[in-house]
């Protein structure tokens, strides 16, 4: 790695995002560095830090009122508060209600520019809402995730509520960097323990 690691490497091993599922799908094959012997898949974890920084990038372009982090998914439901309370952007954190993105009779319409699932499958009314829409969508898919609809693949365990942790900590901090809100990562105030 040519490039400093967006959170220390220890973190990202502690935290388990490089511990996929034991059932692969062809989708998630790139990111995948070995297969251990009792199955479960490694995912590389470069590509994760990689993935993260194309993600930040991509959400840099769009302010903070316009982007919609979805986690159906309970162990998501305090990275993704926390995530929203850093960067200012509307959070889903529990069940999504279809028509939320389609229907504008609907009481909590949101026209959101872009969205981020944190589980393609789990969410995936929110990724067939965002299809309709035309709206692009960022999703933190595992080894056994599909990623048809996904524009942009964050590969990580995204089942552990400390993977997920670490990834929307980590996704804030270069967001906000990329937004200009902070200089560099280091002077940020989020507590990892906060997500």
């Amino acid at each position: 790695m040519t490039e400093e690691l967006l959170v220390p490497i220890d973190t990202y091993l502690q935290s388990g995002i490089h511990i996929g599922a034991k059932f692969k799908t062809g989708f998630m094959a790139p990111y995948i560095y070995k297969i251990r012997p009792d199955g479960l898949c490694v995912l590389n974890i470069s590509k994760i830090d990689e993935s993260i920084r194309n993600a930040a990038k991509l959400l840099s372009k769009y302010e903070p009122d316009k982007i919609m982090v979805v986690c159906r998914r309970d162990n998501g439901h305090k990275a993704v508060k926390a995530f929203g309370k850093a960067t200012g952007t509307k959070v889903i954190a529990g069940r999504y209600l279809p028509g939320t993105m389609t229907n504008p009779a609907f009481p909590q319409f949101s026209e959101p520019e872009i969205v981020v699932v944190s589980d393609p499958w789990l969410d995936k009314q929110v990724v067939g809402d965002s299809v309709k829409a035309n709206i692009p969508v960022i999703g933190l898919c595992d080894t056994n995730n599909t990623t048809e609809n996904i524009d942009l693949v964050i590969p990580c365990n995204n089942k552990g509520n400390k993977s997920l942790g670490v990834i929307y900590y980590a996704l804030a901090r270069e967001y906000m960097r990329e937004r200009g809100a902070i200089q560099k990562i280091a002077d940020i105030d989020i507590p990892l323990n906060d997500f």
